[in-house]
Order: structure tokens, then sequence, then C-alpha cells
């Protein structure tokens, strides 16, 4: 007895397309409070074949009208690119937050560190038109 069995769907191409993202505990923002004195890392990550050559990634940091460097938090990091040397897939910005009791909550408390650039046409944030976890946004709260 001989069987055949086929499916009638068409293959689908499996997904190929390197893409850049941060995030942390799989998502694009967090809280973080306001008495912390805490340095905190935010992970980028790569999706990708293997690179056969180093991987620069620009990012920008934007604090709120709220937040003040040296007095909420300090940046850890140094200047605003990180090198992806070939077989890396995740790199850290470290952020040093520093406890502030006279936190305005009435104001924009936010830190935002966006993905920006990089040397190699990578895709930034996950693919598809809304660019989810191209940035992350951290909220300092009371």
């Amino acid at each position: 007895m001989l069987f055949w069995t086929a499916c009638g769907k068409e293959e689908q191409k499996p997904f190929d397309q390197p893409f850049l993202h941060i995030m942390s505990n799989n998502s694009s923002s967090e809280t973080v409070n306001y008495m912390a004195n805490s340095i905190r890392t935010y992970n980028i990550y790569l999706s990708s074949r293997p690179l056969t050559e180093n991987l620069e990634v620009n990012f920008q940091v934007t604090a709120g009208n709220g937040l003040r460097e040296g007095v909420d938090y300090e940046m850890v990091t140094p200047g605003n690119t990180l090198i992806f040397l070939p077989g890396i897939y995740d790199m850290p910005i470290r952020v040093r937050w520093i406890a502030n009791p006279a936190l305005d909550a009435n104001k924009d408390n936010t830190l935002t560190i966006e993905l920006v650039s990089n040397n190699q046409g990578i895709t930034l944030g996950l693919p598809g038109p809304d660019q989810l976890q191209k940035k992350f946004i951290i909220t300092k709260v009371k």
C-alpha cells in the first residue's frame, strides 16, 4: 500500500531580515523609583546571521523636562556609539540613577534611549511599520 500526502499551502519563506532593537524584559519601557541609587543596564540586541565586519550603532539619549543629568541620572556608557564585533549580539547602555527627593511628579520624568543609525543599513526596531523597540523609555516615578 502506498500513501502520498501533500499540503495545498505554498511554502513560506523564513524571516531573514537583520534588525537591531532595545528592550528589557521584552518591553519597550520601565519605571525607576525616584529614590533609586543604582546602575541599570539596557541592552541593544542584534538579530542577524553572523557578521563579518564591525557594526557601529548610534543612539541618542533624550531627557524629559523633569530630569537633569547629574541630579537624576548619569550616563555610565560614554558617547553615543556602540561597536558590535563579529559574534557579539548584545551590547549594554548603562545609566546610573541618582536619588532625588525633589523630583517634580508633574513634569516629564522620562529618559528615552533611541536607536538612530548604523553603518550597515540594518533595520532599527522590530521589522514592521511600527518599528517597535527602536526606542526605550524609562520613567522616574515617585
